[in-house]
């Protein structure tokens, strides 16, 4: 079956203390709704982008390390899935109700 990446985006701003309890089940029921399905390979949150680091190749091939995020945007990848799906569609079924648990836009990619 073809893999798909599901990543939750949140705005830099997001205090995850404004989770409710029934956003946390919704989320619950969400992760045992893919293991029940036998989709989900893998699933992990990520560190807050404050403690993220750039590692870019410069030219002359120096490597340098900075401290943040590579794009500067208002929002970064706060979480995501590895899902084995049948085909997109079913990946994308699975992302509409990771968005609405989450209350979140989320991103669907075909990993290759």
């Amino acid at each position: 079956m073809p893999q798909f990446l599901v990543a939750l985006y949140r705005p830099h701003d997001y205090d995850p203390a404004t989770e409710d309890s029934a956003m946390s089940h919704d989320i619950d029921a969400l992760n045992a709704a893919m293991i029940a399905a036998g989709v989900r390979v893998f699933v992990g949150g990520l560190a807050p982008p404050a403690s993220a680091r750039t590692v870019t190749v410069q030219a002359g091939g120096q490597v340098v390390s900075r401290p943040g995020l590579h794009l500067a945007t208002g929002d970064h990848v706060g979480g995501l899935w590895i899902l084995d799906t049948a085909d997109a569609d079913a990946a994308l079924e699975w992302a509409r109700r990771a968005s609405l648990a989450c209350r979140a836009p989320v991103e669907v990619r075909a990993l290759l």
